[in-house]
């Protein structure tokens, strides 16, 4: 199993970058695909995931609007497109994954799609905004 982001880099405010995770070793389209951010000195968050079997998306309240993420399931690679990016965007970014069904049963019991254990994880890829 394999995930390994790209796409990061160094950016002005206001800027964007598109990360791409590409994936192989698992049946890409039973999973969700994640991206995780971990900012220096801050816990690893949650930005957004995508359902590959059904494209159901989520977004953490920080990037609403200003991030899309999307699949392309004959390529096995979810891209996360971040436009009007700011200096809080700052961290690596990690893809990572889990069951497609981890997160809808989370869904269903009101548990928040970023608390399943995901299982597995990508290198990570750092993204900077300058101001």
């Amino acid at each position: 199993v394999q995930l390994v982001e790209s796409g990061g880099g160094l950016v002005q405010a206001g800027g964007s970058l598109r990360l791409s995770c590409a994936a192989s070793g698992f049946t890409f389209d039973d999973y969700a695909i994640a991206w995780f951010r971990q900012a220096p000195g801050k816990e690893r968050e949650g930005i957004s995931c995508i359902d590959n079997s059904d494209g159901t998306t989520y977004y953490t309240d920080s990037v609403k609007g200003r991030f899309t993420i999307s699949s392309d399931n004959a390529e096995n690679t979810v891209y996360l497109q971040m436009n009007s990016l700011n200096t809080e965007d700052t961290g690596v970014y990690y893809c990572a994954a889990v069951m497609g069904a981890v997160v809808r049963a989370a869904q269903r019991l009101g548990v928040a799609w970023t608390d399943p254990e995901f299982d597995y994880w990508g290198q990570g890829t750092q993204v900077t905004v300058s101001s």
